[in-house]
Formats: structure tokens, sequence, C-alpha cells
């Protein structure tokens, strides 16, 4: 077991929905940290310095003490082995934690990909210049993807059972996206809106996932 009281450090913005990843689960593990701003209007993340830490430019950026970490669902794995301290947010048995890890590569592979041009047509994008026409077709091609996800639910309490995991807070991130925005025709999804409720009530959802979007 490390260190119980890490030195951590997060770099990046908190409407990050990569950053809130790891800000949900440093809550949930009760880790103290410090953040520091990156990345869009904060910048700092083409620099030098940063891009030592993390080539990509991309945020987040862990640093514990000398050991540096991006990738967000990374981030989350190494969190919970490092100080989960057996927590059942990453299950030990190979089989429970391959459930959860397929589900934080799906995120990557599949759902991020169809989240992406939606999020950005819908929240960040000024309403004179959205194409909606293309963005309905955009929402159908997610809501598609989230039917994965309704599915799985059914007849779950979380994404693998009965236990709150890292891949109910990967997934969970991009619910709320999805489920946040107006302004397309999106699929009745009750078993996924039932389990949006629950995890919406967890304390560090409430700080970190809710606020408004940007």
């Amino acid at each position: 077991m490390m260190d119980s009281k890490p030195q951590l450090t997060i770099w990046g913005r908190a409407n990050s929905v990569n950053v809130q990843k790891v800000l949900w689960c440093l809550a949930e593990l009760d880790l103290p940290y410090q953040r520091i701003d990156a990345g869009m209007q904060f910048g700092k993340n083409d620099q030098p310095d940063y891009l030592a830490m993390n080539p990509n430019g991309r945020v987040p950026t862990l640093v514990d003490g000398d050991y540096v970490l991006w990738e967000s669902n990374s981030v989350m794995r190494y969190l919970c082995m490092a100080y989960g301290q057996g927590a059942p947010l990453y299950p030990q048995a190979p089989k429970a934690r391959a459930a959860v890890d397929r589900w934080l590569d799906w995120t990557l592979s599949t759902l991020q990909p169809v989240d992406r041009p939606v999020f950005w047509g819908l929240v960040r994008t000024p309403p004179d210049k959205r194409d909606m026409v293309q963005l309905q077709k955009d929402a159908d091609a997610e809501g598609a993807v989230w039917r994965v996800v309704e599915a799985q639910l059914a007849g779950r309490r979380f994404i693998e059972g009965d236990h709150f995991t890292i891949a109910d807070i990967a997934l969970g991130a991009f619910a709320r996206r999805w489920l946040g925005v107006e302004g397309v025709t999106k699929p009745k999804l009750p078993n996924l809106e039932r389990w949006f409720g629950e995890i919406a009530g967890r304390p560090a959802f409430v700080r970190f996932i809710a606020p408004p979007m940007s």
C-alpha cells in the first residue's frame, strides 16, 4: 500500500468531462488533492512544461509525487489500485475487474465519439450557428449507443451489479451530458433514467458533474 496521504495534483479545467471523471473518483475515495486549471480558455496545456508531462497536450494529467499519468480512465484505475484499499469502486476479482474495464474502454471507443458532436453542437456552439438537421442525426446515433447501456441496466442497480464502480463514473459523466442537452429528440430509456437518478444523488456527482454544462 502506498502513502495513505498522497500529494496529488490534477491539471485540467473543471468543465472537461474527462477531468470530471477523475474529480468524481477522487471524491469517492476521499483523497485530498489540488487542481490547476488548464485547457481551453486557461491555456497551459500547450506550454513546454505541460507537454513534458503530457505530450498529447490534453487534460487531465495526474501528478503523484514524481509520478505522472495521463488518460482519465487510467488515472481512475491507478487511484483505486494505489489508494482504494480494496474499495468496490474497482473490484479485485479478475472477472469483475474485466467487466468494469470493458465499460471504460467502451466509453472511449464507442460512446465518446458519438457524444462529442452532440455536446459541442448544443452546448459549445451558439444557437445561430447550429445545424439542427445534422444535430438530430448525431443525436440519433448517440441514442442508439445509449440503448446498449439501457439493456445492460435491466435488472441491475448499477452498471455491473449491486456495487457502484468507476464504470458508473465513466458512463455517468457522459450520461449527464446526454440527458442534459436540449433541442433534439431522444429515445425514452427508463433504465438509464432510473440509474442516473440514483447516481445523481451522490455528493461527488452534485459537486462535480451536476453544475451547468459549458
